[in-house]
């Protein structure tokens, strides 16, 4: 399959909604690449913007560089063609050229620069870390600003006239004048994508700030519902959004926030309450307990649908 020129990448994950597909594990905690193609497939039926193939929510902090390019691989061949497959890149500089190098190997479409490993740093630093990334590969890069790796808007003004790979902006801090200030410095230069656990909470008033789009882990379990609050989002319909919000996002979160990690574990548990099972989490992340799986099931039982909501 033939990569996305970075400016049909951008175009096409501002126009619809993004999702980051778990990734399969066996009882044993091996990637169960079958169950991973299965569901890549399942997904692609939907109109996406882009799948991020072993990302956050696909764990790549607990993948090795030779699983997560074998998944980014299966999840090119999975996807049918015009379904952007973006890939993850991260750890120290030189680690995340290879991943960037390995992605465009795989096939991927874009990269996700995840932020430096463990270490803080200046905004110095940072640059030369999304700059090197981006001269290593001809694909797209988006960069996540989140946790030791929070960019300012001249930061990122500065990257993107030296990079014009560099196409997207994903947000994991919540900083509403700092979203204002990039997006006031950039514009359209880059696609915002919302990216704080459960975005769906933060989509509405984000899609003021320039962020037309957002990553939905809930998307892997009930794709029918994301779209739909996507597409409430979309065209301003606070009615729906608040009806989701109160009737099933905001109970997801509350039983999302009872341990540290949950942000993961609770949509494998989803997606084994759907009929979609994908495995156990990978240490240390831990499984939802056998009383909040039943809870979470309950709850996605009860979600509206789009047949609901008209």
């Amino acid at each position: 399959m033939m990569s996305s020129t970075p400016a049909e990448l951008a175009r096409r994950i501002g126009s619809g909604l993004l999702s980051f597909p778990v990734t399969h594990f066996d009882a044993d905690l091996e990637f169960d690449e079958g169950g991973y193609r299965e569901h890549i497939e399942r997904l692609s039926q939907y109109e996406v913007g882009g799948l991020f193939a072993a990302g956050g929510t696909g764990e790549f902090f607990s993948l090795t560089a030779a699983e997560t390019e074998r998944v980014v691989a299966a999840a090119v061949d999975a996807a049918p063609a015009g379904t952007p497959i973006l890939a993850p890149a991260g750890y120290g500089t030189r680690t995340a050229v290879a991943y960037a190098q390995a992605a465009e190997r795989a096939g991927a479409d874009g990269i996700l620069l995840f932020p430096p490993y463990l270490t803080e740093a200046g905004q110095e630093g940072l640059a030369a870390h999304v700059e090197a990334v981006c001269r290593a590969t001809s694909l797209g890069v988006i960069v996540y600003g989140r946790a030791n790796a929070v960019y300012r808007a001249d930061t990122l003004a500065r990257i993107a006239d030296n990079c014009p790979n560099l196409v997207g902006y994903k947000d994991g801090v919540g900083d509403i004048d700092a979203m204002t200030r990039i997006y006031a410095r950039l514009g359209d230069r880059l696609t915002y994508v919302g990216g704080l656990p459960t975005a769906e909470t933060y989509a509405l008033p984000y899609l003021e700030l320039g962020v037309t789009t957002y990553s939905s882990a809930i998307f892997n379990f009930l794709p029918e519902f994301a779209l739909d609050f996507y597409a409430a989002v979309r065209r301003r319909d606070h009615g729906t959004v608040l009806k989701h919000l109160s009737e099933f996002v905001l109970p997801y979160t509350d039983l999302r926030n009872r341990q540290s990690g949950y942000a993961v574990s609770i949509v494998k548990a989803g997606m084994s309450a759907a009929g979609h099972p994908a495995g156990p989490v990978r240490p240390p992340l831990t499984d939802l307990t056998a009383r909040e799986r039943a809870e979470l099931a309950a709850l996605i039982a009860t979600a509206p649908t789009p047949a609901t909501t008209a």
